[in-house]
């Protein structure tokens, strides 16, 4: 499959803390317990499909220091295309994430000023997302105007805009208003999963709904047959750090639907990706082949 991302990169840094909330003390020794990494969501769904098998096309802001640079060598290590990262922000974005040993975890993102960026829809853009089965494009505002436009060429549009809780919230609604595929969290909702789903899908009339409710599952509302399902979540008795597991079941969920499965079992194998991944600690770490997870449905 072809795929065209739109999206965040940055350098995370993972710490691992005894508890929430967290008790002041003035320093500890988490021996092992402190990892950076690159990550951004543009970057782990790239590697997610990567993963899986899938040609990529990635496009993000960065900027020009020593994270960037840092950014731009892992991606040429794992055979991702740089042309599209372009060095115009002032700072390179971080973000810290504390997780606990229950998988537990609280991220303090540093955008610095990429929200002031617009990526154009100009022709190069408009003919690479023209050849694509998917373009992903992430709810950030540089990705605005390409999705409003996107929206008139034959790809499918998918975004995840995370946490919601309000139908008519303004950050998002471009977002929600031109995306075929919509991912969200149950995180914050107003109301219950069910009703939630089925008032975005008579606002907005996406395609396909998806709601990530981590433990408890995933519901799927398909707009043909207007049914929902909810899904069991598939167990994993090593939870590490649930940094990720958004970006996880939505990329594999995309890429076995682009394939030609039905949208409910791309969601069955897309909850075995994300379940697997959060046995790793890392937003970017942790993915599995189509073989891989093969293996956990015939177990």
């Amino acid at each position: 499959m072809n795929i065209f991302i739109s999206g965040l990169l940055n350098i995370e840094t993972t710490v691992k803390v005894k508890k929430f909330p967290i008790d002041y003390f003035p320093i500890d020794y988490p021996f092992f317990g402190v990892n950076s990494a690159v990550s951004g969501v543009g970057y782990n769904l790239t590697r997610a499909f990567k993963t899986l098998g899938d040609d990529v096309k990635l496009c993000s802001f960065i900027g020009d220091d020593n994270e960037a640079e840092i950014i731009l060598n892992t991606l040429k290590k794992n055979d991702i295309p740089t042309d599209g990262i372009i060095k115009t922000l002032k700072n390179t974005p971080t973000s810290v994430v504390l997780y606990d040993e229950s998988g537990k975890r609280q991220i303090y993102c540093d955008l610095k000023d990429i929200q002031e960026q617009n990526l154009y829809f100009d022709k190069g853009i408009k003919t690479t997302v023209d050849k694509c089965d998917i373009a992903v494009l992430c709810n950030i505002n540089f990705n605005r105007e390409l999705i409003k436009n996107a929206k008139n060429l034959d790809t499918l549009i998918a975004t995840d805009v995370h946490v919601l809780s309000d139908i008519d919230d303004e950050y998002n609604k471009d977002f929600m208003e031109n995306s075929d595929i919509l991912f969200l969290s149950d995180e914050n909702l107003p109301c219950a999963p069910e009703e939630f789903i089925q008032k975005l899908e008579d606002r907005y009339n996406n395609k396909i709904i998806v709601i990530g409710m981590g433990s408890k599952g995933a519901m799927l509302l398909e707009r043909d047959s207007g049914k929902i399902h909810k899904l069991e979540a598939y167990k994993n008795d090593n939870v590490v750090n649930t940094v990720g597991a958004g970006d996880a079941l939505f990329s594999s969920f995309l890429h076995f639907y682009a394939k030609g499965e039905s949208a409910l079992n791309s969601l069955k194998k897309a909850q075995i990706f994300a379940s697997i991944k959060i046995g790793y600690n890392g937003a970017s770490k942790g993915f599995s082949t189509e073989e891989e997870i093969e293996k956990a449905i015939n177990k």
